[in-house]
């Protein structure tokens, strides 16, 4: 079989060369030429026929259980035919741990696991390390993808691994592995593989400093689903989050906890993001907040101090930079809180990050605690978005937000007015007080 002849494209304009030029001939820019295969002239054929959408069979996917509650959680639901999922995450993080666990439980002769990083006696050794019974796992240790696609082909498996797809390389192109035109050339064969053969196809990816997936961005739009594996090197907590699911909802959250034997699943990640104090704290407000489908309760924590420049410092761990400052300002214009001659230090307990507004009312109210020195009382949890105008708006899926704390025996909820249960003051147990406004909500802090 001939080689397939290589080009070389400018990523900025298009224009092709027969070699690699450190600028573009065409239009002159630097470092913009990728290695990929030329394309052949192709015979002509007869055009595919159109068919009306509703013509089209549509049946629910049977899902594959991958064995973890918690990666089938962020998968949204587990695993489908023909599915290609992308693990990114930092070094030594545990993703190759994750997938091998649950290669683990699957029956015999249904699973192969392709090892480009390791030997396998290092992937045998790992399993024996984490008492797994993974002998009805296959293992294949090659990097080379005409030798890897045809392996797949034979085995027939229902679900495969590529640990890690920077490792691979074609022998149809001369850049080195782990290059743009390697990643996407061996993902983009993969993943035909996968979708012709109804094999569900576990790509492991290495990630760059500032905590991307590595390689082209087109890598994350081949696939069908986007995990990132997180966790801080200080803590044994381990986040699985979904970014893009083409068959479920995308921040879904699967919580482990690394031990000398492997990952183990925490079934009630809440209890995880809630320091234990014997009596409250200033400066400390738990959240109820919505990560894909599951509601989680997260302890926000503030520090106010003096300033010792001349520059008031704003910073915060796990929550928005710009939005600390938007609500500082909101604060002061519309609540009479004052911080301009005050250190801001906000922190997300437990290593989490939250994105979602409605932790507004929550870190203002944690801030006032801190600034006033006057704990919360104790088992309060609140929510709520706050508007530049003061307003406090409601956020969605409330009532799961307040079943979750009532269910880990919360006795009060500050809570935007919208949000508040029709009919009742009280739900599970769980006394609602509703806000409308910022100004409201630091008075009601100032009575509790």
């Amino acid at each position: 079989m001939a080689k397939p002849k290589t080009a070389y494209v400018c990523t900025d304009c298009g224009a092709s060369a027969l070699q690699w030029f450190g600028t573009c001939p065409s239009c002159g820019a630097a470092g913009t030429l990728s290695e990929t295969i030329a394309e052949r002239g192709l015979a002509r054929r007869s055009g595919a026929a159109a068919v009306a959408l509703d013509a089209v069979p549509a049946r629910e996917q049977e899902r594959i259980s991958t064995g973890m509650a918690e990666l089938d959680r962020a998968l949204g639901g587990g695993l489908v035919a023909g599915q290609v999922a992308l693990l990114g995450g930092d070094p030594g993080i545990g993703k190759s741990t994750l997938l091998l666990q649950a290669l683990a439980s699957f029956p015999p002769d249904q699973v192969v696991y392709v090892s480009g990083e390791e030997s396998a006696e290092q992937v045998a050794l790992r399993a024996r390390r984490l008492s797994l019974s993974a002998g009805g796992v296959r293992l294949l240790a090659e990097t080379q993808l005409e030798r890897i696609v045809p392996a797949l082909e034979a085995a027939r498996a229902r679900v495969a691994v590529i640990d890690s797809i920077q490792t691979l390389w074609s022998e149809a192109l001369q850049s080195a592995p782990g290059s743009v035109a390697q990643v996407r050339e061996c993902a983009a064969q993969l993943t035909r593989h996968a979708k012709s053969a109804g094999t569900a196809l576990l790509l492991i990816g290495h990630v760059t400093k500032e905590g991307a997936i590595a390689g082209p961005r087109v890598l994350e739009h081949i696939v069908d689903t986007v995990l990132y594996f997180e966790g801080e090197s200080h803590s044994s907590f381990r986040l699985v989050r979904a970014v893009k699911n083409r068959f479920g909802a995308v921040n879904e959250l699967g919580v482990f906890a690394m031990t000398d034997k492997g990952l183990k699943e925490v079934g009630n990640p809440s209890r995880l993001f809630l320091s234990q104090h014997e009596k409250p704290v200033a400066g400390t407000c738990v959240l109820a907040t919505i990560e894909g489908t599951r509601p989680l309760l997260v302890e926000i924590q503030a520090l106010v101090d003096t300033a010792h420049a001349p520059n008031a410092r704003r910073l915060s761990v796990g929550l928005e930079q710009n939005r600390l400052a938007l609500l500082l300002a909101v604060l002061h214009r519309h609540a009479g809180i004052a911080t301009w001659e005050q250190d801001v230090f906000v922190n997300a307990v437990g290593g989490v990050r939250i994105n979602e507004p409605a932790a507004d009312l929550a870190v203002s109210l944690a801030i006032v605690s801190s600034l006033a020195d006057r704990p919360i009382a104790a088992k309060t949890v609140v929510f709520g978005e706050i508007g530049l105008a003061g307003e406090v708006r409601p956020a969605p899926r409330g009532q799961e937000r307040l079943r979750e704390a009532a269910k880990l025996g919360f006795e009060k909820a500050i809570v935007p007015r919208a949000n508040r249960p029709k009919g009742a003051a009280r739900i599970g147990g769980l006394e609602v007080l509703a806000v409308e406004r910022v100004d409201e909500a630091v008075r009601l802090l100032r009575d509790l």
